[in-house]
């Protein structure tokens, strides 16, 4: 590398590595999947943190302790829990970074693609200083129930991301009517209230995050989570009208498979939820179904975003007779 190379790398690493580089569609496909993949699992080791009352392992932030930047094996099992799911959060940033730079490399340069991976970047970002409020409140409920939406959005992101990679920049045609888009964003906000009133269930709920005496929503926890079934249902029920709907009007396979995958997920999880009520909320349950709760919001984007299509951008060729045109030009 010349002192050149070396300048421009500094004045414009995304660019200096776009120039040298080409990525493979797939690739860019599996760095946009990678960032998923850790987006949901940092909501399962956060949900670790908080079943295994470690939330305040580390009872500072950024450092793990006033004296020290990780965790001591004087702080234990809690110590080790919260200080890991920290660095877990660097893991998810290598992830989006990779996203970015796959994105970036990518020929030709598509700007909106590379623009979610930086929205990813920043969505980040803003929750891991969230993350570090909320122990310095001391597990407040009201900014661990941000904190757990600030991650619902991130996955909306990353997944929208990946859908792209797949696609092309044309102008997305719709592949159904008016009225079945109408019933399917009736779908999308069934779901996002069932996952806001899921962390109104969370923060009034046994699972506090921490072995201490900690705050509580001023709610009661029964009827919260009976709220949370029926919003459950309602979203089973929009889920089953759309696949009824789809089967009648005979549309494509794709939105027909997502819908019936989407389905398929939703009874898996109201199975773990129920089953979770009435043994008295066992940790490994109560993780599953936030695990369940990401693989579900995934699934709900996905309906939408199968409901279009997105061909490449077909470059204007000109024709034997325009060549003609323009070469006695």
């Amino acid at each position: 590398m010349t002192r050149a190379d070396a300048r421009a790398a500094l004045r414009n690493p995304l660019a200096f590595i776009a120039e040298r580089w080409t990525p493979q569609p797939r690739t860019v496909q599996r760095a946009a999947l990678s960032a998923i993949v850790m987006s949901v699992l940092i909501v399962v080791t956060g949900g670790a943190v908080r079943l295994t009352g470690s939330g305040l392992g580390c009872p500072t932030w950024p450092k793990c302790t006033d004296d020290s930047l990780t965790a001591t094996s004087a702080m234990g099992f809690h110590g080790a829990i919260e200080f890991g799911n920290r660095m877990l959060t660097y893991v998810l940033c290598a992830a989006v970074g990779w996203a970015i730079i796959a994105a970036r490399s990518q020929k030709p340069y598509r700007r909106g693609l590379t623009r979610l991976g930086w929205a990813q970047f920043w969505i980040v970002m803003s929750n891991a200083v969230l993350g570090g409020i909320v122990v310095l409140v001391g597990l407040n409920p009201y900014t661990v129930a941000a904190h757990f939406v600030a991650t619902s959005a991130l996955i909306a992101v990353a997944t929208v991301m990946w859908q792209r990679t797949r696609e092309g920049d044309a102008a997305p045609r719709p592949l159904v009517g008016k009225a079945v888009q109408q019933l399917v964003w009736f779908l999308v906000a069934a779901a996002v209230l069932l996952i806001l009133v899921g962390t109104v269930v969370t923060g009034a709920g046994p699972h506090a995050g921490d072995s201490s005496e900690v705050e509580r929503m001023p709610v009661d926890w029964e009827t919260v989570s009976k709220l949370h079934a029926v919003l459950a249902w309602i979203v089973v029920t929009l889920t089953f009208a759309l696949w009824f709907v789809l089967k009648a009007v005979d549309a494509p396979k794709s939105p027909l498979n997502r819908t019936r995958e989407l389905f398929l997920i939703l009874l898996a999880q109201g199975v773990i939820g129920y089953v979770q009520y009435f043994t008295d909320l066992p940790e490994v349950l109560v993780g599953l179904h936030m695990l369940g709760s990401a693989v579900m919001w995934i699934w709900v984007l996905r309906v939408v975003l199968s409901l279009r299509e997105r061909p490449e951008v077909v470059a204007d060729v000109p024709g034997p007779a325009a060549e003609a045109t323009l070469t006695k030009a």
